[in-house]
């Protein structure tokens, strides 16, 4: 299932596969830093999606001591994570009208896979106190 999400996503953005891979990663490596509910629901359905997520860490440097982890979940370092990730995707070649296809793309994947809503919005990305659409649906996977 992974391969096929990354599939869509390179075929919807235009982007070779091995990008949409790596820009896939960083975004849920992003996502888990901040706690979000995109990476929740996404590593509860789609297997491999975790270690993809850890691997693109690695390669962008992402702390991933234990403090360092807690201090990310705080306002300042959630902007930290958002800062990191999007200067990540720019370092992999993906600009900002890119950047920001991915989520609607990767969204309507799993609405039409999994029937699973409100992931290809900012919010599923960016953790926050508010509830979200994507959080109700984090509970119902």
């Amino acid at each position: 299932m992974m391969n096929d999400l990354i599939a869509h996503i390179a075929n919807t953005n235009g982007l070779e596969e091995p990008l949409a891979r790596r820009a896939l990663g960083i975004l849920l490596n992003g996502a888990d830093r901040q706690g979000a509910q995109l990476a929740a629901v996404t590593f509860r359905t789609i297997p491999g999606t975790r270690a993809l997520a850890a691997r693109a860490g690695s390669e962008i440097g992402a702390p991933t001591g234990e403090i360092a982890r807690l201090i990310e979940l705080t306002p300042g370092g959630r902007r930290r994570v958002v800062e990191h990730m999007f200067g990540a995707l720019r370092a992999a070649g993906i600009d900002h009208e890119a950047a920001g296809r991915l989520l609607p793309s990767i969204g309507g994947w799993m609405k039409e896979t999994y029937g699973i809503d409100g992931l290809g919005q900012l919010g599923a990305l960016i953790a926050h106190d508010g509830e979200t659409s994507a959080a109700s649906a984090a509970r119902a996977a």
